[in-house]
């Protein structure tokens, strides 16, 4: 009885004979969006190899001249983003600006003083960090009297805050580093608008911790891939599948 019973029942589990076309067609337009955005992800995966391998040899190339005003308007991340660069000038102590930072030193604040170059402009310096306590500038005083060459890595400035935190510059509250909002906020012309991760130096008391810069990309391309990859595969299966069938009753 269990027999007969079980093969009464399968016609009933199948789609309908007329169905299968457009089951078919489905899974194989499925097939082909999947394989397209595998495709895409493997493009996506080549082009990531690519930028990290050209920021692990910016970072380690020697330091260049920073980008001066001429060559301000073409900054951008693509090409510039981490180049070794340097720069000279005098510093600005009085328009510091700490902004909030979350490090493996511990939580605290970024210490940016701008540094007036020769020909008057202005680069912010990302000096490094330094716990709450030392926040005072009184406490990591950069010595404004004294010419200075940095180098340091070249960053795209942070606009509009951290993650569901404006910057508030009238509270002097800062979440991002926002070249142009702290450059603003400090009446400070001629800003370059980029800021430079300062190069760690010799750690004391005093001085923030520079060198701290964090260099990572996030690449799930591959697995991107294998998953479209995966289901292109299931659905071409699947589309086999039904069209088998019909061969088969037909």
């Amino acid at each position: 009885m269990t027999g007969p019973a079980h093969s009464a029942d399968e016609p009933s589990r199948r789609p309908p004979h007329a169905a299968r076309p457009i089951i078919a067609i489905a899974a194989l337009l499925l097939f082909a969006l999947f394989a397209a955005l595998g495709t895409w992800q493997v493009q996506r995966l080549r082009w990531k190899l690519a930028l990290i391998d050209r920021v692990e040899q910016r970072v380690s190339a020697p330091a260049i001249a920073a980008p001066g005003p001429e060559s301000w308007p073409q900054v951008n991340a693509a090409d510039d983003e981490y180049r070794h660069v340097q720069v000279t000038g005098h510093w600005l102590d009085e328009a510091e600006t700490a902004v909030q930072a979350s490090t493996t030193l511990g939580a605290g604040f970024w210490v940016l003083t701008p540094l007036r170059q020769a020909d008057g402009s202005v680069v912010l310096i990302n000096r490094g960090f330094v716990p709450p306590e030392r926040r005072d500038p009184a406490a990591h005083s950069a010595g404004g009297a004294i010419p200075a060459t940095i180098t340091g890595l070249l960053r795209i400035t942070e606009p509009g805050g951290g993650f569901l935190r404006s910057n508030d510059p009238e509270a002097n509250r800062w979440y991002s580093r926002d070249v142009q909002a702290i450059a603003t906020a400090r009446g400070l012309p001629k800003a370059a608008p980029y800021f430079i991760d300062a190069d760690a130096g010799p750690r004391t008391d005093t001085a923030p911790v520079g060198g701290l810069t964090v260099i990572s990309f996030h690449n799930n391309h591959l697995v991107y891939a294998m998953t479209w990859y995966t289901l292109a595969l299931m659905t071409a299966w699947a589309a086999w599948r039904v069209m088998r069938e019909d061969r088969s009753e037909r």
